[in-house]
């Protein structure tokens, strides 16, 4: 693809990876070594994800009606605005304690509940649909470098200049990437159902998922492994334990995203469309299979290779749920969706993580990650045999968007 916009659009994914990951990284560690308490960590996730997660409809329902354009280098600019904000409780931060950056992180959650479906739905309008599948692709790989960098570029600074400077380097970072979406031009709006009033608008991408069997199982699936078997959260718990560091801690973070990256730039050649459903559901199970292998580790070097696996399986399955979103959508509801999708996703990553916190409180961090391992693959077996559609799936041909109802 050479379109310049969608060289625009990398830039921007790139950006704002590097920086978010690298941010949560330094984030974590700082609220575990001010409370030394894992639940701290689970509550870490539970706030940045209950505003997005409550705002999510409202915003798909915004970026179907309203500039996405501008929704999104709005938000954009709130995350350059929060690094600053951490910046500055980072100069005392034992006096504003963790509570401090909680209330930073509730600002991201805000922004993230509107900058998540606009964002979806925008860069579908520029990804042409004939290249969906490698756009997508591409787009996921450029994310996932950002992914690579970021927790061991956080890691690194964190331990070598510090916390402010860390940050104001972030903020940079983010204001960078607003820029580049600056550099798209706005995009046609598609026109709104008549007499479609707020609270069906809201509902509306909700039963749109609800009645197509293939979105609901794919959304699903994503939900609920990642809910009981991700195991990132509790990462500072493992460092600590074992005496890595903050640049250990780095790598760590970084492993899953070194094997996503890999996966997906043979993506870019060899899209995953012939049997994708197969495949799909495949590596969500090597996913769960992994965790558990990280979790019993104890080892620097196999936990490095299990998380890196974990990010493989990942990675496939990530392609293959974002083309099925994407083809599965009518331009008209594609924002509202897309909030619907992250729904999902923020259900699975930041309130997993409170899932975790709570769970290595009760049980030990430990059993508890081995269990949602099992659990994982527990969940593949339902969705194959209930979804038997996400069985057959193959998107060498990929169906028409339906209409709406």
């Amino acid at each position: 693809m050479a379109l310049p916009e969608f060289r625009a659009l990398l830039g921007a994914r790139l950006t704002s990876s590097l920086a978010s990951s690298a941010m949560a990284t330094i984030v974590a560690y700082q609220v575990y070594l001010l409370t030394f308490d894992p639940l701290a960590l689970g509550w870490l996730g539970l706030v940045e994800a209950a505003p997005a997660i409550s705002l999510a409809l409202f915003g798909g329902h915004l970026a179907d009606r309203r500039d996405r354009r501008a929704i999104v280098l709005i938000s954009s600019a709130v995350m350059a605005a929060s690094a600053l904000l951490l910046a500055i409780d980072s100069i005392d931060a034992p006096r504003f304690g963790a509570l401090g950056i909680f209330a930073i992180i509730f600002v991201t959650g805000v922004a993230g509940g509107f900058q998540r479906p606009a964002t979806s739905a925008f860069e579908a309008q520029v990804i042409p649909i004939e290249q969906i599948t490698r756009g997508t692709s591409w787009a996921s790989s450029t994310s996932q470098l950002g992914a690579i960098a970021g927790p061991a570029m956080g890691g690194i600074l964190y331990g070598v200049i510090g916390a402010v400077p860390t940050y104001l380097a972030l903020a940079g970072l983010f204001a960078i990437s607003t820029g580049c979406m600056a550099l798209i031009s706005r995009k046609a709006m598609p026109r709104p159902e008549p007499g479609e009033d707020l609270r069906s608008s809201l509902f509306s991408g909700v039963r749109f998922v609800a009645r197509t069997k293939i979105l609901l199982g794919s959304m699903a699936l994503d939900l609920f492994a990642v809910l009981f078997g991700g195991a990132m959260a509790m990462l500072p718990i493992f460092v600590t334990a074992n005496g890595w560091g903050s640049i250990g801690l780095g790598l760590l973070r970084t492993a899953p995203s070194i094997g996503a990256l890999l996966v997906m730039l043979i993506a870019t050649r060899r899209p995953p469309t012939r049997r994708a459903g197969p495949i799909f559901l495949a590596c969500v199970a090597g996913f769960g299979l992994s965790i558990i292998v990280f979790a019993w580790s104890g080892d620097f070097v196999l936990s490095m290779a299990a998380l890196f696996i974990s990010g493989v399986t990942d990675g496939v399955s990530m392609i293959v749920r974002s083309v099925i979103v994407r083809v599965s959508s009518p331009e008209a509801m594609r924002a509202r969706i897309a909030s619907v999708n992250w729904v999902f996703i923020g259900a699975s990553n930041e309130i997993g993580a409170f899932e975790s916190g709570v769970a290595a409180r009760l049980l030990g961090v430990v059993p508890s990650v081995a269990i949602g391992g099992f659990v994982t693959l527990l969940v593949v077996a339902t969705v194959a045999f209930f979804v038997p559609e996400l069985r057959r799936l193959d998107l060498t041909q990929p169906p028409a968007p339906p209409a709406p109802a």
